[in-house]
């Protein structure tokens, strides 16, 4: 799985992930540091990525677009450094593997995770 880490995330997440086996890339290494989170969302669609984020914008995309790819990783936590959530996000990421690669929105935060396929439909 390829995931690409969102500019609200430290660029120590790629470390985390590529040590767990997982090839990540932090957007500042591949597009604009202001891009918009559209032209994100595009690139890791063209790029097979999957998104880790803290930002809420993404899900709101994926919701009024009925897209159904790229999936993103939403973490929701006050907390998000990878020492602190980091274990828990990867084993999220590891147990939802198979239903990231088809389009889900995964939302991951200190006591649960929640896992919704895409394209997004009204609940």
């Amino acid at each position: 799985m390829k995931v690409l880490v969102d500019m609200n995330l430290s660029p120590r997440w790629v470390g985390l992930l590529s040590g767990l086996g997982m090839q990540a890339a932090h957007w500042s290494e591949v597009g604009k540091v202001n891009a918009p989170d559209s032209e994100i969302m595009t690139y890791a669609a063209a790029n097979d990525y999957v998104v880790l984020t803290h930002d809420l914008d993404f899900s709101a995309i994926l919701a009024a677009t009925h897209g159904e790819k790229p999936s993103v990783v939403q973490i929701r936590a006050e907390d998000v450094n990878p020492d602190t959530i980091g274990t828990q996000v990867a084993a999220a990421l590891r147990q939802m593997e198979s239903e990231l690669r088809e389009g889900a929105l995964l939302t991951v935060d200190p006591t649960r995770t929640r896992l919704r396929l895409l394209p997004l439909h009204r609940t």
